[in-house]
């Protein structure tokens, strides 16, 4: 391993500038959490001799602040672009008093308020069509002043959903207001978050590059199955927890669809065969759920046959890429990102090939540079074979 590698760096930007030299020197930690769930949030604990930074200008609220990492000499990564939302001290009996700066990504402003508002495009025949979810996603994004960004896979998927209900809207008037968008006294935060569910999509703030921190990314898992990172047991892995759990874990969801032009009610399942690999749709007439076991889950709602296809996407995959779970420790990885892919060895069959990367905090502190992870091993890493994932058995010698 290269000997810079153990230099760990970092630089602080605050509303553009550098930080001063003396901000630098009174930093006790930095902790910098990005993922899929939340907002992005780096922390600064400052040492905060005789109170000098408590009424300081320099950490007003809303003010932008940027981090990098990384190992010098080389160049440093930007893993943070965001606002500062909080300020705290700590005044201990008998220890030296911190002062503490939270600054989250720039979709806390999209949490605040609730709004009413529907998103259609109005034409004089047939009327009111649903505007396409990556439009509507794309318009709310926007108006945040961020930039929307959407990976191929998940964009053509959220098209092929869109033209069921474009060609609902056009063929069946009287249902088109039902498969038009409404955000029904909703956060832009939970009415994003809603469309990406019911897309398969997952929502990562881009950090780095020239724009960073401004970019919001809409993304598919299907789009990306490669390894980014390699970690092993033994070797570069300090310590790893993987979870294998049948809780919350279903093999079949379905609903109840009436269609009201043929005045009939059909059953649809959508379930998971764990052998095959692969998803499994099911469409009958009645009222009985053909083949459902106990602790599958039946959607207890009325469903529609636009609304259908969009619920079980939402409902069943990230059941399923819950199955097994891992957190893990590694020496400090400024390269790691949500999003990516790591595969991890000498950690057997089961638990050992490819983790999708949800969650990454690094942390600076007395301790040196460290990197946590968690991860998911998501359905579609199964069609790739164990062996070409470093999932292989843990032989012993003897």
């Amino acid at each position: 391993m290269d000997r810079a590698r153990f230099a760990p760096e970092f630089a602080l930007r605050i509303d553009g500038a550098p930080a001063p030299a003396e901000l630098r020197a009174c930093i006790q930690s930095v902790s910098c959490t990005t993922g899929y769930e939340g907002l992005d949030e780096l922390q600064l604990v400052l040492a905060n001799e005789q109170l000098r930074w408590l009424d300081h200008p320099l950490f007003k609220l809303d003010t932008a602040v940027t981090f990098e990492l990384g190992y010098a000499p080389d160049p440093l990564s930007q893993v943070f672009d965001g606002q500062v939302v909080a300020r705290g001290a700590s005044f201990p009996s008998g220890a030296m008093p911190t002062f503490t700066v939270t600054a989250h990504d720039r979709r806390h402003r999209l949490r605040e308020g609730n709004k009413v508002r529907w998103f259609a495009i109005p034409l004089p025949c047939p009327g009111n069509l649903p505007l396409p979810d990556i439009a509507t996603a794309s318009l709310v994004t926007l108006e945040n002043l961020m930039l929307p960004i959407f990976d191929p896979v998940g964009a053509a998927l959220s098209i092929i959903l869109g033209g069921v209900d474009t060609f609902v809207a056009v063929t069946d008037p009287e249902s088109a207001q039902k498969v038009i968008r409404k955000q029904a006294n909703e956060s832009d935060y939970d009415f994003l978050g809603r469309i990406a569910a019911e897309n398969g999509w997952d929502v990562l703030v881009e950090h780095d590059g020239p724009v960073g921190g401004h970019l919001l990314r809409f993304t598919s898992s299907l789009d990306h199955l490669q390894a980014d990172h390699t970690f092993a047991w033994g070797r570069s892995l300090i310590d790893f927890q993987p979870r294998v759990s049948k809780v919350g874990q279903i093999a079949t969801i379905g609903g109840f669809v009436w269609v009201s032009a043929i005045k009939m009610t059909f059953v649809v399942t959508l379930g998971f065969d764990w052998d095959r690999m692969s998803l499994t749709l099911s469409i009958y007439p009645g009222m009985v759920p053909i083949g459902m076991q106990p602790g599958d889950y039946l959607i207890d709602e009325p469903l529609t046959p636009t609304s259908i296809p969009r619920k079980l996407v939402s409902e069943i995959i990230p059941r399923l890429n819950r199955r097994v779970t891992a957190s893990a420790n590694v020496v400090g990885e400024p390269q790691l990102r949500a999003g990516q892919v790591a595969r991890i060895e000498n950690a057997g069959e089961e638990f050992g090939g490819l983790y999708r990367v949800t969650s990454v905090t690094h942390t600076i502190d007395g301790g040196g540079f460290r990197t946590r992870f968690d991860a998911r091993k998501e359905v579609w890493f199964g069609s790739i074979p164990l062996a070409d994932q470093g999932a292989v058995p843990v032989r012993l010698s003897f």
